[in-house]
Parts: C-alpha cells; structure tokens; sequence
C-alpha cells in the first residue's frame, strides 16, 4: 500500500495513537486525511478534512461513509477500555468495550469495504493490543474485546482478499496516551506506534507488533497456560 498519496479515514483522531497517525500520514504526503472523532469541533489539526464519527452508531457510521467515499486506507483506531474485570465489572462498562473495540470495527469495515474495493482495494490497518493474546487481573473485559477484534482482523482479511483490499492489524503494549494515564508501566511514545505501523502497511505486512514486550506474548501463545500465568500455582489445590 503506497501512503503517499492515499486518502485516509483515522478513527479516534483527536488524541493519543490516532491523532500521531494523522500527524505520520501528512509527513508522508497522504492526499487527503479524514480525522473522525465524536466531536470534531475539538480536532486542532491543520491540513485534515474533520468527519464526526461515533463508531457504535449506525447512521452515524454510514453517514461517514457516504462522506468520505473516496477513502483508500481505513484506520480503525478508536477504541476504549474501562478497566473492568469479567467476573465482578459492570455489565454496561463490558458491553461498551466490545460494543466499541469489536463491533465499532466492525461496522467500520463493512461500511467501507465498497468504498475500498471501488478504490482498487486499498488497505484497512486494524488497531489491536497486546492484551489480545493475555489476562491481566483488571482489564479481561478489555482483552477479549480486543480478542475478538484480533479474530475480526484474520477473518476480514480472508474476506477482502478477493477484492484486493490489505488488512494489516497492529498490536503494542503500553502507550503513552489518555488511556493509560496514571499507569506505572513502560510506555511507547505514539509517534514511534504510528511510524512503525505505517511502515508495516506501506511493505505489506500482515501484522505489525510494535515493541518486544507483545512480540514475546504473540511468540507464547501455543504455550500451556500453566507456564504463561504461573501465579495460578499458589490457588491449586494441593492433591493427595
């Protein structure tokens, strides 16, 4: 996928990962860029077309993709997490994470997927996370969220390939964003995310992992649970 020149939709523009990839994709000459956010009057941003985007809407959704039909690269960046564990969280704060992280993504792609395919293809960059591939005691609503979209992110890739489209999907640990504010946790500048990913989509990759920490977890996955979460050891009950 050549960045230079392409028309781009960015979800979630307004901060964080999206508003660094707005920034990378000027510096290498996208065309046109789509800044999509719940309130775009708040986007500071020069040189970008502002689109109200909410991606767990609808009309919403299919009012952005009537308006930015000309899109050649959808970047599915917006997402939230509420830090809720599975067992004891809220029902509403579980529901808005996959309402948000997995069917938002999924709205989006369908909606453009015309689009792209009138493009000549073009490519979708799907924004995931390491907690796609691990537990952690007080996000598990947030990891199978962000589960479910990394299965979205093979299936559609599958799906689009006939019409040519790319799907790339990005995983990271933690960035040094909104989100994870107040999280004593080494964390990526969202520039350096941005750059890597569009490198990725630029030579093609299917998947880009942004850093060592979620390389080491996406290497782990055929491993038996016992060895990823060797904590689980002190609640076995002793046998006789």
């Amino acid at each position: 996928m050549d960045i230079q020149n392409s028309i781009a939709l960015v979800t979630g523009a307004n901060r964080g990962i999206g508003r660094s990839f707005v920034t990378e994709l000027r510096r290498r000459g996208a065309e046109k860029i789509y800044a999509a956010a719940r309130r775009p009057d708040e986007l500071d941003i020069p040189g970008v077309v502002p689109l109200r985007l909410d991606i767990t809407d609808d009309a919403s959704v299919a009012a952005a993709a009537a308006s930015a039909a000309d899109v050649t690269l959808l970047i599915n960046n917006a997402g939230v997490s509420t830090f809720a564990p599975l067992v004891e969280g809220a029902m509403p704060d579980i529901r808005l994470e996959m309402e948000t992280n997995y069917f938002g993504t999924l709205r989006m792609v369908r909606a453009f997927a015309p689009t792209l395919a009138a493009a000549g293809g073009g490519a979708v960059l799907n924004v995931l996370s390491v907690m796609a591939w691990m537990a952690y005691q007080h996000s598990n609503s947030y990891s199978a969220s962000k589960a479910a979209a990394w299965a979205l992110t093979n299936g559609i890739r599958l799906e689009l390939a006939g019409q040519g489209t790319q799907v790339t999907g990005l995983a990271m640990a933690g960035v040094d964003t909104d989100m994870m504010a107040g999280i004593e946790a080494d964390k990526t500048d969202p520039a350096v995310i941005a750059r890597a990913a569009l490198d990725g989509v630029q030579a093609g990759a299917l998947e880009v992992l942004a850093d060592e920490q979620t390389a080491r977890w996406r290497a782990r996955l055929g491993e038996d649970p016992a060895l990823l979460y060797p904590q689980l050891a002190e609640h076995r009950p002793a046998h006789t």
